[in-house]
């Protein structure tokens, strides 16, 4: 990361780190080999999340959930807004902004896409197209209390910051792999949404003049 680098610069370096909205998401993910050793080959489910980026004055924060206890899947994890891509979708886009809708009924006319991050691919058969895009700093979140107990605001630095990412080895079905993790005002930021993260922080590094 850049020392000192004025909000102009990092905006710029996130647009030059993502794919264009014009290519579509790749059918595999950054991730696949590894996919393939854990759980086999097969169709994975498409699905799509916003990646927001909030203007705060003096950086970018990046907007994130956490799910709530009751689900029957990555219950109490941090996430991103998003899911499945649905057949009356038109692509990963409008997904991400249809789901980030319900799930913190902010419009989507708040929302700027700009690109996206590498598709992703998870245990729970799920390939993921990460959408990057601007959110209104003015935007109010109304969380759906079914899938999110909490909204909250991370500094896109602090992801950028070497210290601040933490390896953990883990098993899954008798294989070990390694995944991220981040901590941030109480918050373990882990799994699928940490290694997303990863990938940002890898492309923005690559996309350092």
């Amino acid at each position: 990361m850049i020392a000192y680098e004025t909000k102009t610069a990092l905006r710029a370096r996130v647009l030059r780190s993502v794919h264009a909205l014009a290519e579509a998401p790749r059918d595999t993910g950054w991730n696949h080999d590894d996919m393939l050793r854990l759980i086999g080959a097969g169709a994975r489910r498409p699905a799509a999340v916003l990646v927001a980026l909030i203007d705060r004055g003096d950086g970018f924060n990046v907007l994130l959930t956490r799910r709530t206890d009751s689900l029957s899947s990555h219950a109490g994890q941090v996430s991103f807004p998003g899911g499945a891509i649905d057949p009356g979708d038109a692509g990963a886009v409008a997904a991400a902004l249809r789901e980030t809708h319900e799930e913190l009924g902010i419009d989507a006319g708040l929302i700027e896409p700009v690109g996206y991050l590498d598709t992703f691919e998870t245990i729970s058969d799920y390939r993921i197209a990460p959408v990057v895009a601007w959110l209104g700093a003015d935007y109010r979140a109304v969380p759906n209390p079914r899938e999110v107990a909490e909204v909250f605001e991370v500094p896109l630095t602090h992801f950028l910051d070497p210290a601040n990412m933490h390896a953990v080895r883990m098993n899954f079905r008798g294989h070990e792999r390694d995944i991220q993790e981040f901590f941030y005002a109480g918050q373990r930021i882990w799994g699928v949404t940490a290694m997303m993260l990863l990938n940002f922080v890898q492309r923005m590094e690559a996309a350092t003049p």
